[in-house]
């Protein structure tokens, strides 16, 4: 029997600790796998609300959209695009020839603001 305050802790946990370890990697300007975390932090974070919703472990997706109807989140457009962003990092982690187009600095750290906004977010709603 799955005990979902313990599922939906540990995915929460999870989160914050790796939008630290994002907000590290992209100071030391380790960009790419600075993106791979920030998609690990909404991956986490939806993960927990899957939890909630189907009363079952989250499955083993990375795919960020796939995730968030499961949850039955509804994300603004603007979320929406963000989330398909965020997609394109979290190849880098896994499949060491995918080389995504790393984008300046300044887009980052707006990607990581991002990421920080989105985890907030759906925490409060869990």
């Amino acid at each position: 029997m799955i005990n979902i305050d313990i599922q939906k802790e540990y995915w929460k946990n999870g989160a914050y600790e790796d939008l630290e370890s994002a907000k590290i990697l992209i100071q030391k300007n380790r960009y790419l796998h600075g993106l791979f975390f920030c998609h690990l932090v909404i991956e986490k974070i939806i993960k927990a609300h899957v939890v909630a919703q189907i009363k079952d472990f989250a499955p083993r997706s990375h795919n960020l959209i796939y995730l968030s109807e499961l949850a039955k989140i509804e994300f603004e457009e603007n979320d929406e695009i963000f989330l398909g962003i965020l997609m394109k990092y979290q190849l880098q982690g896994r499949y060491p020839d995918y080389n995504p187009i790393i984008p300046p600095r300044k887009i980052i750290e707006n990607y990581l603001k991002t990421t920080e906004k989105l985890l907030k977010w759906l925490t409060e709603k869990l």
